[in-house]
C-alpha cells in the first residue's frame, strides 16, 4: 500500500480509537516505505485532521444534513481528511483534493455516497468563492464558518480548541491575544538543538549542519541553542548525532537548566528526570563533574535517559527509580533540585496534535493535586540555602501559580530568588519573580519556571 490519504485514514481510525497520534502514525509509518515526500503529506494529513477536528466538523456541521458526530466514522475522517487540504494545505490542487477523497471513500466502503462527498467539497469551494469578498469580520479568516456571537466558542471553533481551554487563556490575556496564541499553536512546530559544550561548540555544530543541506538559525541568550529551518528527513541521520554533539531540546526546555544554574561539584537531584532532556543538560552545564540523581517511577523512561547519556558521554547521572514523594534517604542532602512537574502540557499543544482534546479541567484539577504534592515532598531534599526549581510546560495558572502560591503559604522558610535586572532571561520575567514565556510572543513552547531558596535549616 503507498497511498498517503489510505495510510493516513488508517492511521486516524486507531486515533479516533484512543491511540496517541504519533504512536498511530509511527505504527503505518513502520508498515510502509513510502518517499520522503510522501512520508511528509501523511505525517501532514494526520496531525492536521486531528489538530482542526472541531473546524473540519463545525464545517460539516455547516455543510451536510446530517451533523459530524451521526455520520459513520471513517465517512467522517474521510470528510475531514478532504476539507483539511482545502482548507490548509494551499500547495495541494483543489481538483486533487476533492478527486482523492471521493477515490477514498470509494475504496472504503462508501461508494453509494461518492456523490455527496463530492458535492459536500464543492459546496465548501461555493462558500469560499463567495466569501473572498466579505472581509467584514475579524472572526471569518478564511473559512466561511456561520460562527456563534460567544467569544469562547468563536474561537474555540475556528481555531479547534475545546472551550474550556480557550476559557483559560481569554482569563489571562484577553481576546486578541487568545487568538494570537491559538493561531501559533495551529504551527508545524519546529526543532531546537542543544549543543554538547563538552563535546563540540555551536560554529562547528552550525558548520556541519549547514553544509549537509541544512537551515539553522541561533535564539538570542540560550548559548548552547540552535533551531533548525525546514525539513530535515530523520533526526538521528543529522551530522553529530552519534558523535554526542547535540540533543534535541526546546529552547524554553534549555531555559530551565539555565535557571537551575548548577556548579561543578554539587549534588544535584533531577526529581522527575525522564527522559532526560534536563538531567543531561545540567551535566553539560556542570562540566560532568558532580553527582546528578536522576529520578523517575517509570524504569522504561529511565532507559531511555541512559541511552541518551551514553550518547552525549556523561558520567556524573546516577539512576534512581522511584517516586519522589517516597524517598526520604534523600532529606537535606542536594544542593540543588529541579522539579520539572507532570503537568497538562498547555504549552506545548502545538507538537502533541490530540493534547487538546485529551486533557479536561478534571486532569488539570489532579494534576495540581500531584504537583502540589511533589513540591511539598521534594523540597525536603534541599539543604539549607539551597534552590528548588520548580518547572511545567503549560499555561494554566492552577498548575503554575496556584501551586507555588499555596507552597510558599505554607513554607514560610522558602522565598522566591528573583532574576537580577540584567539577567539575558529577565524578558521572560513577571512581577511576582517567576519566568513565564508565552509562545506567541517569544516563539518558543509555554512554560512556567520560578527559582525557589530555602531560607534557614528548620523544615
Amino acid at each position: 500500500m503507498t497511498n498517503p490519504r489510505q495510510i493516513a485514514l488508517i492511521a486516524l481510525r486507531e486515533v479516533h480509537k484512543g491511540a496517541y497520534a504519533d504512536v498511530a502514525l509511527d505504527r503505518v509509518l513502520q508498515k510502509v516505505n513510502l518517499p520522503d515526500s510522501d512520508r511528509r503529506l501523511v505525517t501532514e494529513l494526520v496531525y492536521g485532521s486531528v489538530r482542526r477536528q472541531r473546524t473540519l466538523d463545525a464545517l460539516i456541521d455547516q455543510l451536510a444534513k446530517k451533523k459530524s458526530h451521526q455520520q459513520p466514522k471513517d465517512l467522517r475522517t474521510i470528510l475531514n481528511l478532504g476539507l483539511y487540504q482545502l482548507c490548509y494545505q494551499e500547495r495541494i490542487p483543489v481538483s486533487a483534493a476533492v478527486n482523492t477523497t471521493v477515490e477514498l471513500a470509494r475504496e472504503n466502503g462508501f461508494s453509494g455516497l461518492t456523490g455527496f462527498v463530492n458535492g459536500l467539497l464543492r459546496q465548501y469551494l461555493r462558500l469560499v468563492e463567495q466569501d473572498k469578498g466579505n472581509v467584514s469580520s475579524i472572526f471569518n479568516s478564511h473559512l466561511p464558518l456561520q460562527l456563534p456571537e460567544n467569544p469562547v466558542q468563536r474561537l474555540g471553533i475556528l481555531h479547534s480548541f475545546p472551550d474550556w481551554i480557550i476559557q483559560v487563556w481569554l482569563e489571562q490575556l484577553g481576546f486578541a491575544e487568545t487568538e494570537k496564541l491559538c493561531e501559533w499553536m495551529n504551527q508545524t512546530p519546529t526543532i531546537d538543538l542543544r549543543i554538547n559544550p563538552l563535546r563540540t561548540n555551536l560554529e562547528a555544530v552550525e558548520a556541519a549542519l549547514q553544509s549537509a543541506g541544512i537551515l539553522v538559525r541561533r535564539i538570542p541568550n540560550l548559548p548552547q541553542a540552535l533551531r533548525l529551518i525546514g525539513s530535515t528527513g530523520p533526526i538521528q541521520n543529522l551530522p553529530g548525532f552519534s558523535e554526542g554533539w547535540w540533543s534535541v531540546q526546546d529552547s524554553s526546555a534549555q531555559l530551565v537548566g539555565h535557571l537551575l544554574d548548577p556548579q561543578p561539584g554539587e549534588l544535584i537531584i533531577d526529581v522527575c528526570a525522564a527522559p532526560g532532556g534536563k538531567t543531561t543538560h545540567i551535566a553539560e552545564l556542570i562540566k560532568d563533574e558532580g553527582k546528578i540523581r536522576a529520578c523517575d517511577r517509570t524504569a522504561s523512561r529511565l532507559r531511555k535517559l541512559q541511552e541518551n547519556a551514553r550518547r552525549l558521554n556523561l558520567q556524573s547521572i546516577e539512576i534512581c527509580t522511584g517516586d519522589s514523594r517516597n524517598l526520604p534517604q534523600f532529606y537535606n542532602t542536594a544542593d540543588r533540585v529541579l522539579l520539572d512537574a507532570p503537568c497538562s502540557g498547555l504549552g506545548t499543544l502545538h507538537r502533541h496534535a490530540d493534547a487538546r482534546w485529551r486533557q479536561t479541567p478534571e486532569s488539570v484539577q489532579e494534576l495540581s493535586v500531584l504537583q502540589k504534592e511533589l513540591i511539598a515532598h521534594t523540597s525536603r531534599f534541599v539543604k539549607a540555602n539551597g534552590i528548588l526549581v520548580y518547572a511545567t510546560c503549560t499555561l494554566h495558572p492552577a498548575e503554575n501559580e496556584g501551586v507555588i502560591t499555596a507552597f510558599l503559604a505554607e513554607n514560610p522558610n522558602w522565598q522566591i530568588e528573583p532574576l537580577q535586572a540584567d539577567s539575558p532571561y529577565s524578558a521572560y520575567s513577571t512581577p511576582q519573580g517567576w519566568l513565564k514565556v508565552w509562545p506567541h510572543h517569544h516563539n518558543m513552547d509555554g512554560f512556567f519556571i520560578v527559582r525557589l531558596r530555602k531560607t534557614n535549616v528548620s523544615g
